[in-house]
């Protein structure tokens, strides 16, 4: 049986994601949404693909540029993204370390492919 109330500390993740030595860190999963943290370094590429998921970015601190689809844009500390399902989409031109916070619904890996 999966708890009705779990409580996570940034912190915490942040430390379990370092350790890990991977540039995400999965930390919640359940069957209809999965949680995670996702760092880009100042200067990374960013080489994810779409996912078959829905999925929601809420920057955390960094700067960079995201481009999603033909939108481009800026963003940075406090913005949330929204990317539907198998939309192309990645984080370019970083100039500050990236932390987000990223949310999967459903959970990562769950859907198939069309």
């Amino acid at each position: 049986m999966t708890a009705a109330f779990e409580a996570f500390a940034l912190g915490d993740v942040r430390e379990r994601q370092r350790a890990s030595g991977k540039q995400s860190l999965e930390f919640l999963r359940r069957d209809d949404m999965s949680a995670g943290i996702y760092v880009l370094a100042k200067g990374a590429n960013d080489t994810q693909s779409p996912h078959t998921e829905d999925e929601l970015y809420y920057v955390v601190s960094g700067r960079a540029r995201f481009k999603a689809g033909d939108a481009d844009r800026e963003v940075s500390s406090g913005d949330t993204l929204f990317v539907a399902a198998e939309l192309p989409h990645r984080f370019h031109s970083i100039e500050e370390d990236l932390v987000l916070l990223v949310v999967f619904a459903p959970a990562k890996g769950t859907r198939a492919r069309a």
